[in-house]
């Protein structure tokens, strides 16, 4: 007998479990089933939630041939064959899994008949399409993200007595049925194996009926490893809710996405977070953070885990409770929008290199005062360019005792500055 995961793929849309935000009565792909036309289209979503199977049941839908390829695995000629096939019928619906990883080559091929309509393409993905799908291919599909319904999966499973594994008198307990959804972490296939496996290994009771527990589900569901795909969408993900999590210092929550990418094994991805995180998000208000944070940096790298991860947190705990400030980066990105815009201007004739023999004669250097020699190391004199001399980029906050110190003298030499024409 085929597996219980393969037998419950659905043959029409209204078999579909879970998708009402696609499927339901009104919504897109339910349209295009009443109106007998579907259009290109990417699936994308976690491994699991079905997208292969929501495929395969709207080309059923319709009655419409449906090939099933692989963008790696299936080479052009491969494709070409379907091409044939679908000028033989007039139509075919061309299922492409793992369709970010579809080449040029193939992809300059699939391009015109999809065009043409001669294939329907709906590409599958776990991948955020817009990060990893070229804009050829990306710009003449409808985008859909599919969503995980485990638990009316493993319900619907256990109840169906023509495909799934109704024709037994289950009882699932309310535990079981969490844990084997839990557990499966957002895969579907994950989830009805280990109900199939529970139910097949489970022996009747003395009522007759299979009771799959908290203990038998825990059994047949073989304990997951974290999954964390390093190259998928969830890892941006998880490394995005990380930065944002210490800029907003939340420890508990920083703490949870260093976790996350701890059992990950991915260092390097935490290393250089880490280090962005103290100049760009603490800056000025913890000039210290950043040496601090590369110390821990080399520390976990000489470590490796397990004993990583105590410099780590130590580091992280500081980055999410220190005072933050932006101001430094924020002001070189506004001067180099001004350089990018053409607002430069020619360097002051005082401020230009000397070190050649003519340059006083062409007035290079000239007047140049040098700081040094006056109270408190500094004079005042034009650095900028004559075009925006008047230029303020650097925009202080009250962020830390530092940066008062920094904005105080910051206030007093442009004070000084407004009050003297040059």
């Amino acid at each position: 007998m085929k597996p219980l995961a393969y037998r419950m793929r659905p043959e029409h849309i209204d078999d579909i479990i879970g998708q009402e935000h696609l499927v339901t009565k009104g919504k897109i792909l339910n349209r295009m089933i009443q109106a007998e036309r579907l259009s290109p289209m990417i699936l994308f979503g976690p491994p699991g939630t079905g997208k292969t199977s929501l495929a395969y049941a709207l080309a059923k839908s319709l009655n419409i041939p449906v090939k099933m390829l692989n963008a790696v695995v299936d080479k052009k000629k491969d494709m070409e064959i379907v091409v044939e096939e679908a000028k033989m019928s007039g139509q075919v619906v061309l299922v492409l899994d793992e369709v970010h990883r579809l080449d040029k080559a193939k992809q300059d091929f699939l391009l015109p008949h999809i065009e043409s309509n001669l294939l329907t393409l709906i590409g599958c993905t776990t991948s955020n399409p817009y990060h990893s799908i070229n804009p050829a291919i990306r710009s003449r599909c409808h985008l859909f993200e599919t969503m995980d319904n485990i638990k009316t999966a493993i319900i619907r499973a256990a109840n169906d007595d023509v495909n799934g594994l109704g024709s037994e008198p289950i009882e699932l307990t309310e535990e079981a049925l969490d844990h084997l959804a839990f557990a499966a972490n957002g895969d579907m296939r994950s989830a009805l194996n280990g109900l199939e496996l529970a139910v097949s290994s489970t022996p009747k009771n003395n009522d007759g009926k299979i009771v799959i527990s908290l203990e038998a589900a825990e059994e047949c569901m073989q304990k997951k490893s974290f999954s964390h795909d390093k190259d998928g969408d969830a890892h941006y993900d998880v490394l995005s809710a990380f930065q944002k999590s210490i800029r907003g210092s939340d420890v508990n929550a920083a703490l949870h996405y260093l976790g996350r990418l701890i059992e990950a094994g991915d260092l390097d991805s935490i290393a250089r977070r880490m280090i962005v995180i103290a100049y760009e998000d603490i800056g000025l208000a913890n000039p210290q953070a950043g040496p601090r944070a590369v110390s821990a940096v080399q520390a976990a790298e000489r470590l490796g885990f397990p004993e990583a991860r105590i410099p780590l947190a130590v580091t992280i705990v500081e980055l999410a409770l220190s005072p933050k400030s932006n101001t430094a980066y924020k002001a070189l990105d506004e001067a180099l929008s001004d350089i990018r815009s053409g607002k430069s201007g020619d360097v002051p004739a005082h401020l230009k290199d000397t070190h050649y023999q003519g340059a006083q004669k062409i007035g290079r250097g000239v007047d140049y005062k040098y700081p040094h020699n006056y109270e408190n190391n500094w004079v005042n004199q034009q650095y900028l360019p004559e075009t925006i001399k008047n230029k303020d980029y650097y925009k202080p906050k009250d962020s830390s005792k530092f940066e008062q110190q920094l904005k105080q003298v910051h206030e007093k030499i442009q004070s000084e500055k407004n009050n003297t024409r040059f």
